[in-house]
C-alpha cells in the first residue's frame, strides 16, 4: 500500500468528526508522514510534516499493515512495531481509528 493510499484510507476511516479530538502523526521517516487534524472541523488527514499532540515512529510496512487491519494498534506497540512520544492518551484513542 503506498503513502497517498495509506493518506486516503485514514481519512476516510477519520471521516468528518475524528474521535481523537487531538492531532496525531504517523512519522515513517523518509518514507513521509500522515498527520491527522482531530481537531479541525471537519477532520483532516494529509501529509503535511508539522508538530503533533501525539507522534507514532513506525514504518510504512507496518503502517500499511496498520491501516488495513493486519497489524491490532495495541499488539504493534506492545510488540514495539512502533513508538509513541507526546500525549499517550491520544494514541490509546487510535483503535477508534484504525
Amino acid at each position: 500500500m503506498d503513502m497517498p493510499t495509506i493518506t486516503e484510507t485514514l481519512r476516510t476511516k477519520v471521516g468528518a468528526a475524528s474521535p481523537l479530538n487531538a492531532s496525531l502523526k504517523f512519522d515513517c521517516g523518509d518514507g513521509g508522514v500522515v498527520y491527522i487534524d482531530g481537531r479541525a472541523m471537519p477532520s483532516t488527514v494529509d501529509n503535511t510534516d508539522r508538530e503533533a499532540d501525539c507522534t507514532i515512529a513506525i514504518t510504512h510496512e507496518n503502517l500499511a499493515a496498520l491501516v488495513s487491519g493486519e497489524l491490532e494498534p495495541a499488539t504493534g506497540f506492545m510488540t514495539g512495531k512502533f513508538k509513541v512520544s507526546g500525549d499517550m492518551s491520544v494514541a490509546l484513542k487510535l483503535q477508534r481509528v484504525v
